[in-house]
């Protein structure tokens, strides 16, 4: 089967090796024989998003969220028909602002997102730079990651995590992080998110595979699951406080 993955702003939102991500589910589906293709977004480029399988942004410091913003405006209402599709998405890092209402920076000047959700992200002079441990009830396996972020998000109703044991949430200390509605996927966590946590990427790709009607279950990588065994453990002992 062949799958159309799009992915904005490669160069522009590439912090922490966001783009790893992309590459970690797109080597998981051509293990199981689909060719993916993966076609750049660029700003100022146009971009046909119908028949997408999925979309994907990566994390950006907060000037070039701003820059990449007044681009991806004029996608938002492709977007937003295309989360309604059923087509799976994942938003990293400051990437995951965009997709609310709007965006306030630490001036006080107010961006208007794409409005696929309603919720308000507003930029402080204070960052969370921390790790981070917390559920999800997509699966039973903790999620774990890192966040570098100045932003609290308010009016989030469905999250990807929805408790944490350490980091900073989307407006509270061990409060819910991140997005989540339908096959949308976001969060402030960077690391890469999908690397770092194998079942997140399952959840991805069974996301893409189901709604084409393709559901298989992908092989599993040992390198990746020692490793997330490894972080799993140690932020589960410092949560812990031991």
């Amino acid at each position: 089967m062949e799958l159309r993955f799009f992915h904005f702003y490669p160069d522009l939102m590439n912090l922490y090796g966001s783009y790893a991500n992309l590459l970690v589910l797109r080597r998981a589906l051509e293990q199981l024989g689909h060719r993916v293709t993966v076609e750049a977004v660029l700003p100022g480029e146009a971009a046909d998003l119908s028949g997408a399988d999925f979309l994907y942004m990566g994390a950006g410091t907060e000037r070039r969220q701003k820059f990449a913003l007044a681009d991806f405006a004029r996608f938002g209402g492709d977007v937003r028909r295309a989360a309604e599709d059923g087509c799976a998405m994942v938003f990293a890092g400051t990437a995951m602002e965009l997709l609310g209402a709007s965006v306030t920076d630490a001036e006080g000047t107010v961006y208007d997102g794409i409005a696929l959700g309603d919720f308000t992200s507003v930029q402080g002079r204070r960052r969370f730079v921390e790790d981070v441990y917390g559920k999800t009830d997509l699966f039973d396996d903790p999620i774990v990651g890192f966040m570098n972020k100045c932003a609290r998000i308010s009016g989030v109703t469905t999250p990807l995590l929805t408790s944490l044991s350490m980091g900073f949430g989307n407006e509270a200390e061990r409060g819910p992080e991140g997005f989540h509605r339908g096959n949308v996927f976001a969060s402030e966590l960077t690391g890469p998110l999908l690397v770092k946590n194998p079942r997140l990427l399952e959840a991805v790709a069974a996301a893409i595979l189901d709604r084409r009607g393709s559901p298989a279950p992908l092989p599993r990588d040992d390198w990746a699951e020692a490793a997330y065994a490894v972080t799993e453990e140690q932020l589960r002992l410092r949560a812990q406080g031991k």
